[in-house]
């Protein structure tokens, strides 16, 4: 199962959450694959302190004009959505920062007269965790790049997710619900959704369960952390919108301490292993659930489309 961990919010505990899973898998002999997507602020080396084994840099193959065959016919830039290049006058102008690799003013000039070029935003590296029971893999974008999406998008290439097979695939997402969190959870079998019970949480929960089950059409399920703060709005959220809520972390300074200092809550609190191993696998059970629900809803539609 390839499971996307995410947040409508920073600093629900995103990350705690995953680490923790990951180890605790890990600890009941399961090896699972584990992602850091958030791209831009990767952080959860902090808590595997992963041995890392390889590295590469990563980015988009950006346009390259050879003025000496270009006839400035404009072509490039009419087959160009992202208005990355221009023709003025006899001039072509690129701009590296709008691109997005498609390769369709290459493919489109009649004269032949571009070429692309590695651009690079980022690097990719791999790596070993939990004492080598972990296989981790994080990406992080160059300071001042805009296109996060690439990169994560190459992170899961690289992990060859398409032939994980059964094992445990765990995909830290990066907070907030745009582009860059999308394009976490595409390819995934479910997504999990951190939050905390109070009114900032619930409001980004809405907006994470949108865009996974919603648009996306994933099975969601959600952890409430630091539960014993806020009100009691979330829980009526999940209930009504049929949420299964799999495990409640409670607010306590010594876990918040903890975790400041780099420690995972499995370290502060070790009863949370087995947790973790039952919310994996109640993560299955979801799963089965929304299929049928899914499959019952389509068979219920077709039957009353035909009998009218």
């Amino acid at each position: 199962m390839k499971l996307a961990i995410a947040s409508g919010k920073g600093g629900t505990g995103k990350t705690t959450v995953a680490v923790s899973l990951a180890l605790s898998l890990a600890s009941a002999a399961v090896s699972p694959l584990f992602l850091d997507c958030d791209v831009e602020e990767p952080n959860a080396a902090l808590f595997l302190r992963p041995e890392m084994t390889a590295r590469r840099d990563v980015g988009l193959l950006i346009p390259v004009v050879d003025t000496a065959r270009c006839t400035a016919c404009g072509r490039c830039a009419e087959v160009c959505e992202y208005h990355a290049i221009t023709v003025i006058g006899k001039q072509v102008l690129v701009f590296p920062e709008l691109c997005h690799g498609c390769g369709s003013c290459a493919r489109q000039c009649p004269e032949g007269a571009i070429h692309e070029t590695l651009n690079v935003m980022g690097t990719l590296e791999k790596g070993v965790a939990g004492a080598g029971a972990v296989e981790f893999y994080q990406g992080t974008l160059n300071v001042g790049e805009a296109m996060a999406v690439p990169v994560i998008r190459q992170l899961k290439a690289w992990a060859i997710l398409p032939d994980a097979g059964d094992r445990p695939v765990i995909l830290d997402a990066p907070p907030g619900a745009s582009c860059p969190v999308v394009e976490t959870m595409r390819g995934a079998d479910a997504v999990l959704l951190v939050t905390e019970p109070t009114p900032f949480g619930l409001h980004d929960l809405r907006v994470a369960v949108q865009v996974a089950r919603d648009e996306l059409g994933l099975p969601v399920a959600v952890v409430v952390n630091r539960d014993g703060v806020g009100n009691d709005d979330v829980n009526a959220y999940c209930a009504a919108e049929d949420l299964p809520i799999l495990l409640r972390i409670p607010l306590e300074r010594a876990i918040a301490e903890s975790i400041a200092n780099g420690a995972t809550l499995i370290d502060i609190r070790p009863a949370y292993r087995a947790r973790f191993i039952a919310l994996w696998d109640e993560l299955g059970i979801v799963m089965r659930d929304a299929s049928f629900s899914t499959r019952m809803h389509t068979e219920n539609t077709d039957f009353f489309s035909k009998n009218p």
